[in-house]
C-alpha cells in the first residue's frame, strides 16, 4: 500500500506524452541516501523523496550489473533473457536484438532517447546501445574496473570510451564520469526540449562503483571520505538534470527516476556503501544485496511525499511506463516476446483516485518475484513472505574489511537452507519461520515449483521452457 501527502497531484484525464528520465547508479547502499538515513548529504535526491514517491520495498531482479540493468530496461528476469552476471570485455554475447527495451519502445512513438555513462549488455557492435534504440550514447561498455589497473587482476584489455559506436579514448579520466555524463544529458534535454519532442534520457552512472573517482570540485566535499564524496557528487549530477528540466520548462510533466542497479559491494570496505536495516549486500539475494531506494518524481502525476510500500521490481519500470504513457493518448509499441513485469499504475494512482491496496498481496495467480543467481533459484517474495531455497553465498561477516579500493576476503563457505522470513515484522532476515509457518512454506513452494517448469532450475536440475538465448555472435 501507500500513504500519500495531502497536496495532491493535478488531477488530468489526458495529458502530453511524459518525458523520462532515469538515473541508475552503480553499487549504492540502501542506507547511503538522507532520506534513508545515510551519513552523506544528498539534498537534491533528498527533494525527489519529497516532491514525488519514494519506494520503500523496491528491488532489482538479480543483485550484480548485467543481470540488473537487462531487467530494467526489457521488464524481464535476466535469466528469461539468457543475460548472467557482468558482461566482461571478452563476452561474444549480448542482449538479444529481438528483445524490446524501454527506448525502443518509447523510440516507436516519437521519442527522441539517449544513454551516457555505463551500458554493460555486450561490447561488440551488434550489442552497443545504438542497435537497442539509443539515438545517442556516449560512455563505457562494461564496469569502470574492467580495466588494466584492477586491484586484482591487470589483464583487463584498456576500457574504451564509446561516442556512438565508434572508439574515441582508451582509459579515460574516471574524474569526469559523473558530472560529465550529468552535463551531456543537461544538454540533450535542453535540444530535446527545442525540438518539441518527447524524450527518454539513460543516465546509469558508472560511479560508485570501484574504483571510486571524484572530480577535484568534490574531492573533500563530505565527512565521510572518498566514498561520501562520490555520493554527492552523483547527488549534485542529478540537480545537473534537474536544473536543465526546469530551464527548458519541461520539469513539470518529466518522470525523473533515481535507483541503482543493486546493493553495495560489502568487501570493499570504506570504498563501499551500506544497508542501512538489511542483511548482506550485492551478490547475494538476502535485502541487503536486493533492496536499493527508488525515488520517482512527476509533478504533473505523482502526489508530492508519496510513500509507496508495496514490493516491486526493476522489471516493473517497464510496463509502468508503458502504462503512463499510452494513457496520454500515445500507442506503445508492445513487446513481440514475453515480458515477467507488471504495470504500478494502480499503485502511483497517477491521474485518478488514489487507490489503497492491502498490505499484504497473496494472489496464487500472480508469480511476485523470484531471485536467480544465473539460472538457479536462490529465493522469492509474495507479499509479506521471503523464501530462501537451500543455497550458498558469499558474507562478509567476522571478515575483514578491505580499505583504499583493496578489497577484503568474502566467506564463501555459508549456507543458507529452506528458510522463511516475514519482512514486515523482521527486514534484517534473522528470525527463520520455516518450523512455525510450514503452510505459508508450502504454498510459496508450490508458486516456485510452477516458476522453475517455466524458466528451470539449476539447483534442481530442471530445464525451462520458456528461457530465450542472448543474442550470440560466433
Amino acid at each position: 500500500m501507500f500513504v500519500a501527502a495531502s497536496c495532491a497531484a493535478p488531477k488530468v484525464d489526458s495529458y502530453d506524452p511524459p518525458n523520462v528520465v532515469l538515473v541508475f547508479v552503480d553499487d549504492l547502499g540502501w542506507g547511503d541516501l538522507g532520506c534513508t538515513g545515510g551519513p552523506h548529504r544528498t539534498p537534491v535526491i533528498d527533494r525527489l523523496a519529497a516532491e514525488g514517491a519514494f519506494f520503500t520495498d523496491f528491488a532489482v531482479a538479480q543483485p550484480v550489473c548485467s543481470a540488473s540493468r537487462a531487467a530494467l530496461l526489457t521488464g524481464c528476469y535476466p535469466n528469461r533473457i539468457g543475460i548472467h552476471g557482468a558482461l566482461g570485455p571478452n563476452a561474444k554475447h549480448g542482449l538479444h536484438a529481438d528483445e524490446i527495451t524501454l527506448a525502443e519502445m518509447l523510440k516507436s512513438r516519437g521519442y527522441s532517447t539517449a544513454i551516457f555513462g555505463k551500458w554493460h549488455l555486450g561490447c561488440l557492435p551488434e550489442f552497443l546501445p545504438t542497435r537497442h534504440g539509443f539515438d545517442e550514447f556516449a560512455g563505457i561498455p562494461y564496469s569502470n574496473d574492467m580495466w588494466p589497473h584492477h586491484p586484482q587482476s591487470s589483464e583487463y584489455p584498456p576500457l574504451p570510451f564509446y561516442e556512438q559506436e565508434e572508439i574515441v579514448e582508451h582509459d579515460p579520466d574516471q574524474r569526469e564520469f559523473t558530472l560529465g555524463f550529468a552535463r551531456r544529458g543537461a544538454d540533450f534535454i535542453r535540444r530535446s526540449a527545442r525540438a518539441g519532442k518527447p524524450f527518454f534520457l539513460y543516465v546509469p552512472h558508472p560511479m560508485p562503483h570501484v574504483p571510486l573517482h571524484v572530480s577535484e570540485t568534490f574531492r573533500g566535499h563530505s565527512e565521510s571520505g572518498l566514498y561520501g564524496d562520490v555520493v554527492e557528487e552523483i547527488d549534485a549530477s542529478v540537480g545537473i538534470l534537474l536544473s536543465a528540466l526546469e530551464d527548458a520548462g519541461v520539469a513539470d510533466n518529466t518522470i525523473l527516476i533515481f535507483a541503482s542497479d543493486n546493493g553495495p559491494w560489502l568487501s570493499y570496505g570504506d570504498h563501499a556503501g551500506v544497508t542501512g536495516p538489511y542483511r548482506e549486500g550485492k551478490g547475494t539475494v538476502f535485502e541487503g544485496g536486493m533492496r536499493v531506494p527508488l525515488l520517482m518524481r512527476w509533478p504533473r502525476g505523482i502526489r508530492p511525499g508519496t510513500v509507496v510500500r508495496e514490493a516491486c521490481n526493476a522489471i516493473d519500470l517497464f510496463p509502468t511506463l508503458r502504462d503512463l504513457v499510452e494513457r496520454s493518448g500515445v500507442g506503445i509499441e508492445q513487446p513481440q516476446l514475453p515480458i515477467d513485469g507488471r504495470s504500478l499504475l494502480p499503485t502511483l494512482a497517477v491521474a485518478h483516485d488514489l487507490q489503497v491496496l492491502p498490505a499484504e498481496l497473496f494472489d496464487p495467480e500472480h508469480p511476485y518475484f523470484y531471485w536467480y543467481e544465473v539460472n538457479a533459484l536462490h529465493a522469492m517474495r509474495a507479499g509479506r513472505w521471503k523464501l530462501h531455497f537451500p543455497h550458498g553465498y558469499r558474507s562478509m561477516q567476522n571478515r575483514t574489511l578491505g580499505r583504499g579500493g583493496v578489497p577484503g576476503l568474502y566467506d564463501y563457505s555459508v549456507k543458507t537452507g529452506l528458510e522463511l522470513y516475514d519482512l514486515e515484522a523482521d527486514p534484517g532476515e534473522s528470525r527463520d519461520l520455516a518450523a512455525e509457518r510450514p503452510e505459508v512454506v508450502e504454498r510459496l513452494c508450490a508458486l516456485a515449483d510452477a516458476m522453475r517448469a517455466r524458466l528451470g532450475d539449476s539447483l534442481s536440475e530442471i530445464e525451462g521452457i520458456e528461457n530465450r538465448e542472448p543474442g550470440r555472435v560466433p
